[in-house]
């Protein structure tokens, strides 16, 4: 099983911790693009319309002015730095045992520094979106289309993946042959109308994937036992499961919460 999860914007920053070691990082064969990223980002970082070419608010300045210094920044567990609704749902953090486990191997987050991160890989807070158009990389979702290829293809073709992201992601990797590729989305029902919402599909994405990890069973290997496995969830946070057909592409998972 691998769980793709999209980066929160929001990150804590560690307090204390050893500064990056990209040599520690899971997937090394990313590192040669993280390293290429990691600099360009530190110089649009440095310019004087840095919050402009990242494409955030004037608010953000101070987390763009920390991307400069990156390499000697603190690092603490992804888990714990990536915050927010669907991670607090999520609990990475808190995880032990045979769950933590279970998250390092099947988990990872899309991320447009990184490439991809585990749980426990130690990384800094940073600020950089999928959707940026970096100064001497260009569109993040192009660039780290082909390294991501090479990384997850196999797996993609091998395992069930259960997809987590948000559509920049998304554009990042799109398994070319994944025959157990499976889109999570999530849907508010009221009144007997159901519409997509923001808010609850994070939270619900985060108990989805803390179920998975945390269930004693199996876990699952094909779309119709995720779904029976999400199913578990119905009566208490979700209100209904719904497996498309397949067909080209990734089938959809709805979870349908009131």
């Amino acid at each position: 099983m691998l769980v793709l999860l999209p980066p929160s914007e929001g990150k804590t920053a560690p307090a204390t911790g050893s500064p990056l070691d990209l040599a520690a990082l899971s997937s090394p064969a990313l590192n040669p693009w993280r390293e290429k990223v990691l600099d360009a980002l530190a110089e649009a970082s440095a310019r004087h319309d840095a919050v402009a070419v990242l494409g955030v608010g004037a608010s953000l300045a101070d987390e763009v002015a920390r991307n400069v210094g990156l390499r000697f920044a603190p690092t603490a567990p992804a888990a714990g730095v990536y915050t927010g609704v669907l991670y607090s749902a999520a609990g990475l953090a808190g995880m032990s045992g045979p769950a933590a486990v279970r998250a390092a191997r099947s988990v990872r987050v899309v991320s447009a520094l990184w490439g991809l991160v585990a749980p426990d890989d130690h990384i800094p807070a940073y600020r950089l979106s999928m959707g940026v158009d970096l100064p001497g990389i260009g569109p993040l979702a192009r660039a780290w289309r082909e390294p991501l290829s090479a990384e997850l293809d196999a797996r993609g073709e091998a395992e069930l993946v259960v997809d987590c992201r948000s559509a920049a992601y998304l554009a990042a990797w799109r398994p070319s042959h994944a025959p157990q590729w499976v889109a999570v989305r999530v849907l508010r029902e009221l009144d007997g109308k159901r519409s997509v919402v923001s808010h609850h599909a994070k939270h619900t994405r985060g108990v989805l994937t803390r179920h998975l990890l945390t269930r004693a069973a199996p876990e699952p290997v094909d779309a119709e036992q995720l779904a029976a496995a999400a199913g578990e969830l119905v009566g208490s946070e979700l209100h209904d499961v719904e497996l498309g057909p397949a067909g080209r592409g990734a089938r959809t998972l709805s979870l349908v919460v009131r």
